[in-house]
């Protein structure tokens, strides 16, 4: 009886399990039939889906590094300001644009002047086409189309528009163009800006508000260069191109092919455009899902961007305004005691750097605007720019070419007295010294013991020259000699300086009477840059080794705070661009000769310099030069200076240069200027020493503490 209960229990219970294991059966088949649906019968348009969608990356800018002087002061800064821009997807059509322009103009205001200015014909025959397609496309139908190519069709389409038909558009309407304007000048993918000047807060919000209803529009944070100490070294700091203007045409595959964007806007001159590379900061990568069609159905921020590496210059920013101070100061002094016998004095130039290091230390230019009687003290780039005949503060390359050509000796004499060359006026120094040696003729500036120095490289050694001599000398193979020892110096040779452009000078050919080859020793036929001046008396500072100068100390990381720099990341080291041929005994015989200049009871500079603490030297210059007007000459002088201090060790060089000076008139201005800048250079150095004696006091104070 047991056995039977049991098997009746059983039997309802295997049952239940076989409609279990049925319908599981059913529901795998079902899922089976599915799967095969999918893959066979539809595979290949899902397939297809799935390729449609692709993924675009796109590059957003974001600010450039800023610039600081060699303390820490900010030059160059960021300001941040809100901006309108317009990312397109793939496929937009002008259709499209119109409708993003016309609800755009409802939340922003594009109709000022200037803009509306910028709407050209071609814009407003747009407009209207895109509002009477169907009337002027019957138009086109009387024009033969066959044989043009699809951008012909589209502008002999335009031309069919009148000119009366686009000639009383409404404020609104120009206004709408002037939008459409600035969306058509996108990229796929990449932001335009549409606008980022005078944005109020309320148009930001009202914009920020709507965004749903303008594909592609966004509200962001745009940037500008501004200047904390107004037009200080700007010259030189150089120019940002604007999204406008993006790349400029001539550089423009050079820096797409670098990952840039046509409209990036990028460093156009001077360091901006020197150091691109580190100011120029890391995109935003976008990385941007669209369909087939071109639409963006999604976004990702893939790599976040950093704004470029903040540059650390060698310049001292007080020093550099204290330069450009005195410099102005002197030459409108000068101007205004002599305004008619300097009215061809249009400028006036200053280099001051590290002899050792090649740090710029200040660089300086002013120019004179003679149609608007106005003075720009911001031009430093002209100290690179601009060459000008030295006159004798090239005498020590002079002697010690002499030297090392073996053609003199230290402390070998001549007779300074006028020399009578047959073919060439009289030769002469300002005054006649009688008998000179090389010191006592840097001291006070013998140009007939340079003449022979020249003379006897070409190999003539008579002494004294007789009355009308005829020099049987190579004058072509003397001159290049002479340039060969010069460029060892920098003269008439690039001086390697960070900065984009830089002139070295205008070289003289074979002369053709001896006058012109002996005016060379004295600094009247070849021209030289201020810059190159400069470099020239480095390296005889510096014991014959030849320094590159360069305006960049450091590149630093960007950080947040606004108070501090970041950490390194990377560091200008001293280049020793050569060394010259002369010994150290030579050498040091010129940088005798110069301190004469300076100190000596008969020095050029004596007046000057004579009296300071900071032991100076160097060497004063006058090249005579000349203008025309309406066929009458007026003969003028360069002014020119070079120095360096303290003599024993040597931490600043400087170069002047006061071009067409009216003779007699110059009041001196390039001692006047020279003396000046060295002494505030001590006196800012004195300031900076006790400054940091001072912090270094209170850091003491509060350890103590």
């Amino acid at each position: 009886m047991a056995d039977k209960k049991n098997k009746k229990k059983r039997a309802p219970l295997s049952i239940r399990m076989n409609i279990l294991f049925f319908a599981i059966f059913l529901l795998f088949s079902a899922l089976v039939l599915q799967l095969g649906v999918v893959q066979i019968l539809n595979g290949e348009s899902y397939q297809d889906e799935i390729q449609r969608t692709n993924l675009d990356t796109t590059n957003v800018p974001v600010p450039r590094g800023k610039i600081y002087d060699t303390n820490g002061e900010l030059i160059v800064d960021n300001e941040a300001m809100y901006s309108i821009t317009y990312t397109p997807s793939n496929d937009v059509q002008a259709e499209e644009r119109l409708e993003v322009a016309e609800k755009l103009a409802q939340y922003i205001d594009m109709g000022d002047e200037q803009t509306i200015d910028r709407i050209t014909d071609r814009d407003r025959r747009e407009y209207y086409l895109l509002h009477h397609e169907e009337e002027i496309e019957e138009r086109l139908e009387t024009v033969n189309t066959e044989e043009m190519e699809n951008s012909e069709v589209y502008d002999a389409t335009l031309e069919l528009i009148t000119d009366e038909e686009i000639s009383d558009f409404t404020d609104d309407e120009l206004e709408i163009i002037a939008i459409k304007k600035e969306l058509d000048s996108a990229y796929a993918l990449t932001p335009q800006v549409v606008k980022n000047e005078d944005v109020t807060a309320e148009e930001y919000a009202a914009v920020a508000e709507n965004l749903d209803e303008l594909p592609g529009i966004n509200a962001s944070t745009d940037w500008d260069r501004v200047y904390p100490n107004g037009d200080t070294l700007t010259s030189i700091l150089g120019n940002v191109s604007s999204q406008e203007e993006g790349i400029p045409e001539e550089d423009l595959n050079a820096y797409l092919t670098m990952g840039y964007s046509r409209n990036d806007r990028v460093g156009t001159s001077g360091l901006e455009e020197q150091y691109e590379d580190f100011l120029r900061g890391r995109k935003e990568q976008i990385q941007y899902t669209t369909s087939q069609n071109g639409s963006i159905i999604g976004s990702e921020t893939i790599v976040d961007g950093e704004r470029g590496k903040d540059l650390v210059l060698t310049t001292d920013l007080e020093f550099q305004q204290e330069v450009d101070d005195i410099l102005l100061d002197e030459f409108q002094s000068m101007k205004a005691s002599s305004p008619y016998e300097n009215r061809f004095a249009t400028n006036a130039y200053a280099v001051v750097m590290n002899p050792k290091t090649g740090e710029l230390l200040a660089t300086s230019g002013v120019e004179y605007d003679t149609e608007n009687d106005e003075y720009n003290n911001n031009a430093g780039f002209t100290a690179l720019a601009n060459a000008h005949e030295p006159g004798s503060s090239i005498k020590g390359a002079t002697i010690l070419a002499g030297y090392d050509s073996e053609v003199i000796s230290p402390g070998e004499t001549f007779n300074d007295a006028p020399m009578r060359l047959a073919g060439s006026e009289v030769k002469r120094s300002v005054q006649d010294m009688g008998t000179v040696n090389d010191l006592t003729a840097l001291e006070r500036s013998s140009n007939v013991y340079m003449f022979y120095v020249a003379l006897r490289l070409g190999g003539d050694y008579r002494h004294p020259m007789p009355r009308n001599a005829n020099l049987d000398i190579n004058m072509g193979e003397t001159l290049q000699t002479l340039q060969n020892y010069f460029n060892q110096f920098g003269l008439g040779s690039t001086t390697g300086v960070d900065f984009p452009y830089e002139s070295t000078g205008l070289r003289g050919q074979v002369p053709d009477n001896p006058g012109n080859l002996l005016d060379f020793v004295i600094g009247q036929y070849d021209t030289y840059t201020t810059m190159q001046l400069a470099q020239y008396v480095s390296t005889i500072a510096n014991d014959g080794y030849r320094v590159q100068p360069h305006f960049l100390k450091e590149a630093r990381d960007p950080v947040a705070s606004m108070d501090e720099l970041g950490p390194l990341y990377y560091s200008s080291n001293t280049t020793t661009m050569n060394r010259i041929e002369m010994t150290d005994d030579e050498i040091s015989r010129v940088q005798d000769g110069f301190r004469l200049s300076y100190q000596g009871s008969q020095g050029t500079g004596n007046d000057y310099f004579d009296d300071k603490s900071y032991n100076p030297a160097g060497k004063t210059g006058t090249a005579e030069s000349a203008e025309f007007v309406d066929g009458e000459r007026f003969d003028l002088n360069n002014l020119t200076l070079v120095g360096y201090a303290p003599f024993d060790d040597p931490e600043i060089a400087f170069a002047v240069v006061v071009p067409h000076v009216g003779i007699g008139e110059g009041d001196q201005i390039n001692l006047k200027v020279g003396e000046r800048v060295l002494d505030s250079y001590f006196e800012v150095k004195e300031d900076h020493d006790e400054e940091a004696e001072g912090s270094d006091g209170d850091s003491d104070n509060e350890e103590e503490e």
